[in-house]
């Protein structure tokens, strides 16, 4: 039965579009890029570490650059730019649920952008939960390797550059009103200015 020619009776009690489908092209989805960054900062964190520990344990620190970059190797029993160190098992499971959280985002992940940050924190993030949960002096207990010195400024490590681009870079989009998915957060600045209202005509004096 229809009610007007090439429209259905449930179309016409029903407009609303069912569930599931999508009003216009929907973003790709930006998983792929999110798990080339991580690998690619967690390779090359994990590889570092490696060379570290076979050229500069136990050795007298490299000075280059005039002293502006040190090679030393170290061991970090706290966070990253050994900050809060003793409480080793605290930091092992934040962590893991960092690593939790980012997975579980990766779902809704839409953005290139967004895909490049959440995959260096995934790197950095299991760079140095690897440490915490391999190296010595005990599973959850590991002294994380750091190597890379400044001037003032604490021995880190790639894996700790990679959480820290990535904060940065979440802080800017965050900044741009972009979202995980996509789409654009925009303030009332961005709004088009309202037309004014027109002044009501008034009617043309009569001559007397």
């Amino acid at each position: 039965m229809q009610t007007t020619r090439g429209t259905s009776l449930s179309d016409s009690t029903n407009p609303e579009r069912e569930a599931g489908e999508s009003t216009g092209p929907s973003r790709p989805r930006r998983v792929g890029v999110l798990v080339a960054v991580a690998l690619a900062a967690l390779a090359a964190d994990v590889v570092s570490k490696i060379i570290v520990v076979a050229t500069l344990q136990d050795r007298e620190p490299i000075r280059l650059l005039g002293g502006l970059l040190t090679l030393r190797e170290t061991r970090n029993s706290g966070a990253a730019f050994s900050i809060g160190t003793g409480y080793t098992i605290v930091f092992t499971l934040i962590a893991c649920g960092v690593v939790v959280a980012i997975l579980r985002t990766a779902r809704n992940l839409r953005s290139v952008p967004w895909a490049v940050c959440l995959g260096l924190l995934l790197g950095g993030a299991v760079g140095n939960l690897a440490d915490r949960m391999l190296r010595e002096p005990a599973p959850l207990k590991g002294h994380v390797v750091d190597w890379i010195q400044l001037p003032h400024w604490p021995v880190f490590n790639l894996a700790d550059s990679a959480i820290v681009c990535g904060g940065v870079l979440a802080v800017l989009l965050a900044a741009r009103g972009l979202q995980v998915d996509g789409t654009r957060i925009t303030g009332k600045d961005d709004d088009p200015p309202e037309p004014e209202p027109e002044e009501p005509e008034t009617a043309p004096e009569k001559k007397s």
